[in-house]
């Protein structure tokens, strides 16, 4: 397995449509603007989280399963900003639909600007064939409110490609995340 460079994971969003939609280049925030950095890098791809979240709630005291969800454990927003209770967490979706090859494992990791901040990203692999917007979950570890913002870099993916393609993919498997859109909440 090798991980894969910024000219790779350009050829493979521009000719296979495995990212899109697609910035080619890293984009920082100018002098006037300060934006979390999103787009290409030199071995990864920075992610944006969209508008749409779902904040964790415990108004109705509920117990966490994954088995038996309970959606009204979330309160849904729509907003360029979400913030994040204290000990608490959110669900959010990338921006960008991906499209992986049946030879690639992709991982997806926290960003430091967010790290340093207290809100950790949930280490996720996109499996071969595994294609959909990517639910993204941001814990907040800290005693304080803290803030995501959409629309600007919150993660960032690694894609490590294969000598061989696998037996069985994620869409052999017919895999329950299978073409997701929006954020998608456990299924079991």
């Amino acid at each position: 397995m090798s991980i894969k460079s910024d000219k790779w994971i350009r050829r493979m969003a521009q000719e296979h449509g495995m990212i899109e939609p697609f910035v080619e280049r890293q984009v920082r925030g100018e002098q006037d603007s300060r934006v979390i950095s999103f787009g290409v890098s030199s071995y990864g791809y920075d992610v944006r989280c969209a508008d749409e979240f779902k904040v964790f709630t415990n108004i109705n005291s509920a117990t966490v399963d994954p088995k038996n969800f309970d959606e009204g454990s979330f309160v849904d927003i729509k907003s360029d900003v979400c913030i994040i209770p204290p000990n608490s967490f959110a669900l959010a979706r990338t921006v960008e639909y991906f499209r992986i090859p049946r030879d690639v494992l992709t991982i997806c990791l926290g960003k430091s600007t967010y790290a340093r901040c207290g809100i950790i990203v949930n280490v996720t692999p996109l499996e071969p064939e595994w294609e959909g917007h990517v639910t993204l979950e941001f814990s907040n570890t800290t005693t304080l409110p803290a803030k995501i913002y959409a629309n600007e870099g919150v993660a960032q993916m690694l894609f490590l490609q294969s000598d061989e393609e696998c037996e069985v993919s994620y869409k052999d498997r017919g895999g329950k995340y299978q073409g997701q859109r929006g954020v998608t909440l456990p299924r079991t």
